[in-house]
């Protein structure tokens, strides 16, 4: 019997006003809690953007349009409001810091809360801004579709397998399969905090239906809407709890 593609999750809307003062803690072992923001619907306020960390302010000001500079200081804001929310303290004294790398031990790894056993990972991609919460390490990522045609110049940069199964598509086919493959293996790189720098060879992800089992972790493809792909990674391994 053929396996039937699992049906893909929606992210809870972050709401265009305040967010509850008190979120659940996801269960752990169980899906991350996914959330979902159009930045373009969304003002953050001048006291929103106060609680962008120094390295963020200099991040935002570097975008030359004012386009750009919303959506990065909507997705930024968010988070650090959803977490407040899961931590149930105040925004401003969440406490990101960047962990060191999973493959080469370097500084300048993914964002993470010392002394937390709450991760979370944010994409951001035009207008969306997907979070994700979970109680072990978790990636996410949401890619807008690739134009017609512009697949083919990343193919070299997959596994091989991937490569065969995207090449084996029509032109106009493998845009959709494309998406589905690159998101699950970024959620995944970014889950391990291994990150983009050390190549999209490994792990095998795939870009059919049904995402490929990679040990230890579990890749599920996320309802986004039209023009629009998404995955989330999340690890699977037994992992120590505290009473947050």
């Amino acid at each position: 019997m053929r396996a039937r593609a699992r049906t893909a999750p929606v992210p809870r809307p972050v709401p265009d006003r305040s967010l509850p003062e008190a979120l659940d803690l996801p269960e752990p072992g169980a899906a991350p809690h996914l959330w979902l923001v159009r930045a373009d619907e969304y003002a953050p306020g001048a006291a929103g953007v106060a609680l962008l960390s120094p390295a963020e302010v200099r991040r935002r000001a570097a975008f030359d349009g004012d386009i750009e500079r919303h959506r990065y200081t909507v997705a930024h804001v968010v988070l650090r409001r959803l977490l407040a929310g899961y931590l149930r303290q105040a925004p401003a004294k969440v406490p990101i810091s960047p962990l060191p790398c999973a493959s080469c031990g370097a500084p300048g790894g993914r964002p993470g809360l010392p002394g937390s056993t709450l991760h979370f990972s944010l994409s951001h991609c035009a207008d969306l801004a997907l979070f994700a919460f979970a109680r072990g390490p978790v990636g996410v990522d949401v890619e807008t579709l690739p134009e017609r045609g512009t697949v083919d110049g990343v193919l070299a940069r997959l596994h091989p397998r991937e490569r065969a199964e995207l090449a084996a598509l029509p032109p106009g086919g493998r845009e959709r399969a494309f998406v589905r493959c690159w998101t699950r293996k970024e959620a995944y790189l970014k889950g391990t905090g291994a990150g983009l720098a050390h190549g999209l060879g490994q792990p095998y992800t795939g870009s059919r239906g049904i995402p490929a089992s990679v040990p230890g972790w579990r890749l599920t493809d996320v309802e986004v809407g039209p023009g629009y792909g998404a995955a989330v990674a999340d690890s699977v391994l037994q992992l120590p709890v505290d009473h947050e």
